[in-house]
């Protein structure tokens, strides 16, 4: 499949929260010990969460790169990044978990870090395969 810079990224996004939605929301059903459809709002929240944090998140972190006229992002400071961003996620999801499930904060950490560790090898395996379905198209590629 061979699409456009925009609409590859829209398709990656849709079908992979299509996806994440769904089997987190089986993750939580499994780590609450409640039902599927007690655990489907709280999973497309946690998405849509994600979503504007990823957004507002990186908006922050570039205009402070170019404020600092970082020009390449060396290992430490994808880490700083990495850890920033879950770190902000966590402290929006906690409260969530904490209100919808009735949990202690202990509790609904858990569940956030097995969401976390779930989401680290999710979004691997799933940009791999997608990466193979639906290359990226290059300027060298565009002029054959």
């Amino acid at each position: 499949m061979n699409l456009s810079p925009v609409a590859r990224r829209i398709t990656y996004v849709v079908i992979f929260e299509v996806i994440a939605i769904s089997l987190a929301t089986l993750l939580l059903t499994a780590l609450s010990g409640g039902e599927a459809h007690g655990s489907f709002p709280v999973a497309a929240a946690s998405s849509l969460a994600a979503i504007v944090w990823n957004f507002v998140y990186n908006t922050l972190f570039e205009r402070w790169e170019q404020g600092r006229q970082i020009e390449t992002r060396a290992l430490g400071l994808r880490i700083a990044h990495t850890i920033g961003f879950e770190g902000g996620l966590i402290a929006i999801l906690i409260p969530l978990f904490m209100w919808w499930y009735q949990v202690g904060p202990v509790e609904a950490l858990k569940m956030e870090v097995a969401l976390l560790v779930f989401f680290l090898v999710f979004t691997f395996v799933f940009t791999w395969i997608f990466d193979r379905l639906v290359p990226i198209k290059r300027k060298a590629d565009a002029k054959i």
